[in-house]
């Protein structure tokens, strides 16, 4: 061979890893330099339109953002706003694709380039995406304007109609664009987006299956939509690297070359079996980088990063596993808004991570987002921290019709495709209310047809009766299942104000004290933290005590609504819901500490946990019960090192120790086990005088960005000589913020909540601010000032990031770490059974014995009930076997306001007799253990009837056929009525 020709071979060969790694994919960071007008204008645009007047933002960024928490939901402004924003495009994209993505625009808007009309979106959550190729100026300038309009009332203008889910009691309206923007730069082969409205594009789809968590292995499948957009066929190969946390190389494979036409769409395949995998889990957000590549003559033309992890799950028996353990659902039916003062939805990723990571720190495992689908920045954040997410569509409280459930379907197809390779996700909500059979089926086939791997169950709120829905539950009340699972979907929808102590200390709230909402009581929408967190464990202990190993029927736990306070229909003194375990700024209630302590486990306790509700800053003549909630079977009370006895407990985690005498020290409690052994212990102690201000940064883990969106937290607490924060200061504080920054504020209570105040109070010793960056990038300083105190000062640097022509390739949450608190999923079981459940073989009723299996039938829509007559009040149940039952479980019609004094029988033994309670579902009669495989329950009187709880509502439409009877026509009316709705019988199980 020629010295020539070799080194020309030498040449091509040492080439092609160059080319290998060549990509012609480019994504920026769109939302920089943007400017935004309130109003209308006429010709805006016009690529000539002047703007030189208009404000400059960064995005995300809604126009009215200055209303978060200062204006009460209905009062927020909806109009039209304008967004425009010039930009010039790299040199490299001259010849290629160019896509927008908007992650979400409120609520409908119009979009134009250079002028141009390109598209309409108009549902005001989802994503969408555009080709803007064919209006570019590659060579020049380019001016993108979005005109929004987010009016209450707005109409989709194709039909006339309205928006189910633009509702004003829970959709908080922050108008324009308050998500994110994204500029995707690609080949003319490329990997489409998962942006189905306009694009009509599915994206990449991985998923796992085989999964077998012993072994860790799995077969990992990697699906991708490619377009060629060429004149000319391509013959294109697929090749797939998986790249675990850590950065490093997991597996490389491939598929045959294929052969793409031109203008062709087709979908390439992938697949291979890995081995020592990490599956994703409760609080394990361990996640791969998927790289799915086309390859063309040895050269990559196009590759797409896809961040997923892998879990595997499975839903029936009542029962919910992840990675083959049993879990019950201990979260939270979370405003998709997730809103802070000031700034609305729009926060930097570090914040949305900051905030739901709050959940793995006090045990909670899941949101349910209500109503409205999450943001994209909540999805990846819940995948990085290790929370399950209840993904919705779009609704409002009820089914829907026409073409409100036409947008409803709609909806939920883009979000499936959007989010289909997000871990976190488990779950689709297909209604906040029960939907019918068939639309059942129609959720079901969209989820089918877009995620037919993906391991998540679709349901609806409810579903009750419809098994081919895969999960249900309703509102307020506690289901129990052998077919799919069943968790509340928002329960306790209390309200307190974190402001409010107890009647003890300052500000001495009655509990209770406020306002009526509607002309009614409202005490339960005004209640303080003492008796806030007690009712949080109250209402827990309803799903606690059916959970996993308690029978063969089961209830998958429960949200309880609202994590954080947010600015949607409230029933309280404020113009805000305060429903939260946290306030608007993060900051724990009580309830979160009542929280930990009851869900530190997948089904059963794992971690002993103890905490005393409140603090112990009061005078000599204070004498109070003492509320302490732990897990232990029994908890001792010290004050200064004094026995104060044992407490008395309630709903398993309560313990209340009714008069104990206030004394300046140390009150401390101690649980044991039913041994005596010492488990856990907890301690509050008198802090001294307000003495100076303590200032804490909060902010991204590489510090603040200046970019015009990112956002501090300062914490500012007062505290006493010793560094304690004071539980009762209210001191003002008066801020000064000098440097780069914008001042975004806090929130306290007052008509304007403070909202943007550079003057507020601490509430119980602490409050937060917050503080935005500009573009400008420089030291900021923020002083703090309060009478009697000394002032505190603290400071931070902004740190510059790069913009060219409207351009960045700074991605906030490019460096944000995933948190593996809780380890990978154990491998042992998640419960122990404590109780086995004897079936029914048969039953006979003094009337209508053909309607008994209705009472033991597994359907919560189903009742057996008598004809009002004492005499036929009674129904025996056949045990398929011999029995010493001890615990009956029993649903009652009416089990909201009705007491049935019963009485119940073993064979002709008397076991039970008395009123039965009235309850959110079921009860518990503990009888007299007798071996029987008959037993009979009678009615011995007219039941009682009164609402237990009056101030609980529940908005649903009217239904006559309720079996709790609040909206029934003559639901009242008791007779002599005898009405079960279900029936089991329990044996425990020795230890």
């Amino acid at each position: 061979m020629g010295r020539f020709k070799f080194l020309k071979l030498l040449f091509l060969l040492l080439l092609i890893p160059i080319l290998l790694v060549a990509n012609n994919r480019e994504k920026y960071n769109f939302n920089s330099q943007w400017l935004v007008h309130i109003g209308d204008v006429q010709g805006g645009e016009k690529q000539s339109f002047a703007d030189k007047d208009w404000k400059r933002i960064t995005l995300p960024r809604a126009f009215n953002e200055d209303e978060a928490f200062k204006v009460a939901i209905r009062e927020m402004t909806d109009t039209v706003s304008w967004y425009r924003k010039h930009f010039k495009l790299p040199k490299t994209a001259k010849g290629k694709k160019v896509f927008i993505e908007f992650e979400g625009v409120r609520q409908g808007a119009d979009f134009y380039l250079n002028g141009k009309h390109i598209g309409l979106h108009e549902n005001g959550v989802m994503a969408v995406g555009f080709d803007l190729t064919p209006y570019l100026n590659f060579s020049g300038e380019n001016v993108i304007a979005v005109r929004t309009d987010n009016d209450w009332k707005y109409k989709e203008r194709a039909t006339g109609s309205r928006y189910q889910w633009n509702d004003n009691n829970f959709n908080a309206n922050y108008g324009g664009i308050p998500k994110n923007v994204w500029l995707h730069i690609t080949d003319k082969l490329y990997q489409t987006l998962p942006l189905y409205s306009n694009l009509q594009t599915t994206g990449v789809y991985i998923y796992a299956t085989d999964i077998r968590t012993k072994s860790r292995k799995a077969l990992v499948n990697a699906e991708s939509e490619v377009r060629n957009e060429y004149d000319k066929s391509c013959n294109v190969g697929y090749e797939v690297c998986v790249y675990d946390y850590d950065g490093n190389l997991v597996s490389t494979f491939r598929s045959a070359p294929v052969v793409v036409k031109p203008k062709e769409t087709v979908k390439l395949k992938a697949a291979k079996e890995l081995e020592n995998l990490h599956f994703w889990s409760w609080g394990y957000g361990y996640l791969y980088d998927v790289k799915t590549r086309l390859i063309v003559n040895n050269r990559i033309v196009d590759e797409v990063v896809t961040k997923t992890g892998f879990r595997k799950t499975r839903f029936g028996g009542g029962k919910i596993w992840l990675n083959d353990r049993v879990l019950q659902m201990k979260g939270y039916a979370q405003r998709t808004s997730n809103e802070w003062p000031g700034v609305g939805i729009s926060v930097p990723p570090w914040m949305s991570d900051y905030s739901n990571g709050l959940m793995i720190e006090h045990n909670a495992n899941f949101f349910r987002w209500m109503h409205i689908t999450p943001w994209k920045q909540d999805v990846e954040s819940c995948d990085r921290v290790g929370v399950i997410q209840v993904m919705p569509a779009g609704d409002a409280e009820k089914d829907a019709v026409g073409r409100w459930w036409g947008q409803r379907l709609e909806l939920m197809r883009d979000a499936i495709i959007y989010f289909k390779n997000n871990p976190s996700i488990l779950f689709y909500e297909s209604g906040n209310e029960s939907i019918s059979r068939e639309h059942m089926l129609e959720m079901i086939a969209i989820r089918d047809m877009y995620d037919p791997y993906g391991g998540r169950a679709i349901g609806s709120r409810e579903m009750l009766d419809i098994r081919e829905a895969e999960w249900g539950g309703e509102m307020l009340y506690i289901n129990k299942s052998e077919h799919h699972p069943m968790f509340a979907t928002e329960y306790c929808r209390d309200e307190g104000l974190r402001k409010y102590w107890d009647e003890y200390s300052y500000p001495f709230h009655k509990e209770g004290a406020g306002p009526l909402y509607r002309g009614q009581d409202a005490s339960v929408y005004n209640r303080n933290q003492d008796m806030f967190a007690v009712e949080l464990i109250r209402r827990w202990y309803d799903y606690w005590r059916e959970r996993p190993g308690t029978g063969r029927r089961v209830s998958s736990g429960g949200a309880k609504i609202i994590f954080s306070d947010t600015q949607t229909h409230s029933r309280g003194e404020e113009n805000y819901r305060r429903s939260g375990v946290v306030d608007p700024l993060r900051i724990p209630k009580d309830g979160f500490f009542a929280h930990k302590v009851m869900w530190d486990g997948w089904v059963d306790k794992e971690k002993e946990h103890t905490y005393i509700i409140g603090h112990w800053n009061y005078t000599s003549k204070v004498t109070k019960p003492v509320y302490v909630v732990s897990s232990g079977d029994k908890v001792e009370l010290f004050v200064n090192g004094k026995s104060k006895g044992f407490g008395k407990q309630d709903y398993r985690f309560l313990f209340t120790f009714d008069s104990v005498r206030w004394e300046k020290g140390v009150v401390e409690a101690v649980s044991y086990d039913e041994n005596n052994k010492e488990l856990s212990r907890y301690s509050v102690k008198t802090i001294g005088d307000p003495h100076h201000l303590k200032l804490t940064f909060m902010h991204g883990p590489e510090g603040l960005f200046a970019d015009g969106a990112d956002l501090a937290i300062l914490q500012v607490e007062v505290v006493d000589a010793n560094g304690d924060r004071c539980p009762l200061a209210d001191n003002m504080i008066k801020f000064d913020l000098q440097g780069p920054a914008e001042w975004r504020g806090g929130i306290a209570q007052a008509i304007d909540n403070y909202v943007l105040a550079t003057e507020l109070p601490v509430e119980c010793g602490i409050t937060r601010i917050l503080i935005r960056s500009t573009e400008q990038a420089g030291k900021i300083v923020v002083k703090a000032m309060a009478a009697g105190l000394p002032s505190a000062e603290l400071s931070l640097i902004s740190n510059p990031i790069e913009v060219k022509d409207g351009l960045s390739q700074f991605f906030p949450s490019e460096k944000l770490t995933s948190r593996f608190d809780r380890g990978e999923t154990p491998l042992t079981p998640s419960y122990q059974d404590s109780k086995v459940d004897v079936r029914v073989k048969s039953a006979i009723a003094g009337i209508n014995s053909e309607q008994a299996i209705h009472s033991y039938d597994s359907n919560e829509l189903s009742e057996w009930k008598n004809d009002g007559k004492l005499s036929t009040a009674w129904i025996t149940y056949q045990l398929e076997r011999k029995a010493e039952i001890d615990d009956i479980c029993i649903k009652l019609t009416g089990w909201r306001k009705r007491s049935y004094p019963l009485e119940i029988f073993a064979d002709d033994e008397l076991i039970w007799s008395g009123n039965t309670e009235k309850s959110l579902g079921y009860i518990h009669l503990s009888v007299k253990p007798v071996q029987t495989d008959k037993i009979t329950i009678k009615l011995k009187g007219e039941a009682k009837e009164s609402d237990a709880f009056g101030q609980i509502v529940e908005v649903v439409e009217p239904n006559a056929g309720d079996l709790d009877l609040l909206r029934a026509k003559g639901g009242e009316q008791t007779n002599n009525e005898l009405r079960i709705v279900e029936v089991e019988f329990l044996e425990t199980l020795k230890k």
